[in-house]
C-alpha cells in the first residue's frame, strides 16, 4: 500500500468527513459547509447527532493502530467542536471553519502514510550478517 487512500477504510472515512464538513457550497461567499454545521443549528439535538460520525472516525483510527497521542488530538478536535458548538450563533459560525472531522481524517492519513513508509523502508533494508 503506497498511500493512505489505498487503505480500505480511508476513502470511506474521507467521504464521511466531506459529507459532515464540506457537502455544500454557500452561494456568493463560496464557503463549504456540511451536515455538521447544518445539524448544529438545531439546539441540543443537532450537536449531539454530529458526535456519532466523529466518534466513528476516532474508533476506526484506533482500530488502525493510531498512537494514543494522535487519538488524543482527535478527541480534542471533537471536544473543541462540541464545546464551542454549544454557544448559540458563534458556535455555528466556528463550526464552519473548524471542520473537526476533516482534521481527524487528515491525522489518520498522516499516520497511515508514515506506517506505509516504515514498512517500505523495512523491506528495503539489507539483511544483517553475523
Amino acid at each position: 500500500m503506497n498511500t493512505a487512500a489505498d487503505h480500505p477504510d480511508a476513502a470511506a472515512l474521507r467521504a464521511l468527513a466531506n459529507r459532515m464538513d464540506r457537502a455544500f457550497r454557500l452561494p456568493v461567499i463560496g464557503t463549504r459547509i456540511g451536515w455538521d454545521s447544518i445539524l448544529g443549528l438545531v439546539p441540543g439535538v443537532g450537536d449531539a447527532l454530529t458526535l456519532a460520525p466523529a466518534i466513528y472516525i476516532i474508533k476506526t483510527a484506533h482500530g488502525k493502530g493510531v498512537p494514543a497521542a494522535t487519538l488524543g488530538r482527535m478527541g480534542v478536535n471533537v471536544g473543541i467542536d462540541a464545546l464551542i458548538g454549544t454557544v448559540p450563533v458563534f458556535g455555528d459560525l466556528f463550526d464552519i471553519g473548524w471542520k473537526a472531522n476533516t482534521r481527524n481524517v487528515d491525522l489518520l492519513d498522516r499516520h497511515l502514510k508514515l506506517t506505509d513508509q516504515d514498512r517500505s523502508n523495512e523491506n528495503r533494508r539489507p539483511e544483517s550478517r553475523p
